[in-house]
């Protein structure tokens, strides 16, 4: 397996790099990465020698730049985790998220349909023929592109009911529309040209590595710099939490022994209003480090609500489950436990990329 990971300096990208490169199956690991300020290569540095393991500095919008990698690097697996994924950035600017999460799949899908699919491809194990219409068996049944999406492409759920892979997509920001249409373009491909695809809609993620500007690290380091902690609206908005790890071998298995032209949910089963989480990781700084003082709740600041906030996500991974055998590992409770102890053992790592981001 010659794998190509978009997006490895990224968080779930990263976890993702470090739970499989070791994997028997995987002979090159390739991660191609433009290093936007969510992408650090201080994520990959304990796999930075490894001798499976090639850094590929390209970004997705560089279609030749793609094509390059995947001709030099012999690409037979492709896992797509490259995007602009901050929904209030994309409230703010949006024209980054249609760019990359759009344009920059639909470049690896062209990348892809030349390299697998096409009379002229280089490679001495690709197909010899076009394919044209749906229905033929897959070409090469070892060649693979699993693209990594969102449950928020599904839009808001009610108080009860959960998202199946049948859920019609209601995207309501203008991240979660780039990433259904980066989803349709990637189903369009696998209808059309045949090409071996797979797509993963999963719930939120948590865990080590994950940028400081989403809900869960910036709770952590807003109590232990004792500054308020906005919450919005009444901060009842649910999602379901997902354990990065067990993200990373969910991700494993379906792009290891996935159907074709299936779409798995991955989801931890882990329902939580978004004041209670801020609330948990409250408690857990106290009791991790009481030198603080305690009574860190009193940080907790309500705020106007965003735009287009939804107001309840959750997963039904049973498919998933029934299929591949998968479960998660963690509760939310030990996921939350070891996420904030990472945090507070890896201070030196939230300064380091919060300081190339000030720096750029």
């Amino acid at each position: 397996m010659n794998l190509l990971v978009t997006g490895g300096a990224g968080f779930i990208g990263s976890n993702f790099i470090h739970h499989v490169i070791d994997r028997p199956e995987i002979e090159r690991l390739v991660n191609l990465d433009c290093l936007t300020y969510a992408g650090h290569l201080a994520n990959l540095e304990t796999v930075s020698e490894h001798p499976k393991y090639v850094f590929a500095k390209v970004d997705l919008r560089d279609k030749p730049g793609v094509m390059r990698v995947f001709e030099e690097q012999r690409i037979r697996h492709v896992i797509h985790f490259a995007a602009e994924s901050h929904v209030d950035r994309s409230i703010t600017g949006p024209d980054d998220f249609i760019q990359t999460n759009i344009v920059g799949t639909f470049n690896l899908l062209e990348a892809c349909r030349h390299f697998w699919l096409t009379t002229d491809a280089p490679a001495t194990d690709a197909p010899t023929h076009r394919r044209t219409t749906p229905d033929l068996p897959s070409p090469i049944s070892h060649l693979r592109f699993h693209h990594v999406s969102t449950d928020e492409v599904y839009g808001s759920l009610g108080p009860t009911g959960y998202f199946s892979e049948l859920t019609p997509y209601a995207p309501n920001s203008p991240y979660s529309a780039s990433k259904a249409s980066s989803d349709f373009l990637v189903r369009a491909y696998h209808h059309t040209y045949g090409l071996p695809a797979v797509i993963t809609n999963c719930s939120n993620n948590y865990g080590p590595y994950q940028f400081p500007e989403k809900l869960i690290p910036v709770v952590i380091q807003s109590v232990l710099d004792r500054r308020s902690i906005p919450v919005y609206g009444d901060g009842m908005n649910v999602r379901d939490w997902l354990y990065v790890l067990d993200h990373a071998e969910a991700l494993w298995q379906v792009l290891t022994r996935g159907r074709p032209g299936e779409t798995y949910n991955i989801g931890g089963n882990n329902e939580w209003a978004n004041l209670r989480i801020v609330e948990r990781i409250c408690d857990l700084v106290d009791e991790f480090r009481p030198e603080l003082g305690g009574n860190s709740r009193r940080l907790i600041t309500f705020v106007k609500d965003r735009p287009g906030h939804d107001r309840r996500y959750a997963i039904d991974a049973s498919k998933l489950q029934r299929e591949l055998g998968w479960q998660p590992a963690h509760t939310f409770d030990t996921g939350i436990r070891e996420t904030v102890r990472w945090y507070l053992e890896h201070q030196d790592w939230v300064h380091t990329v919060l300081d190339d981001v000030r720096a750029v």
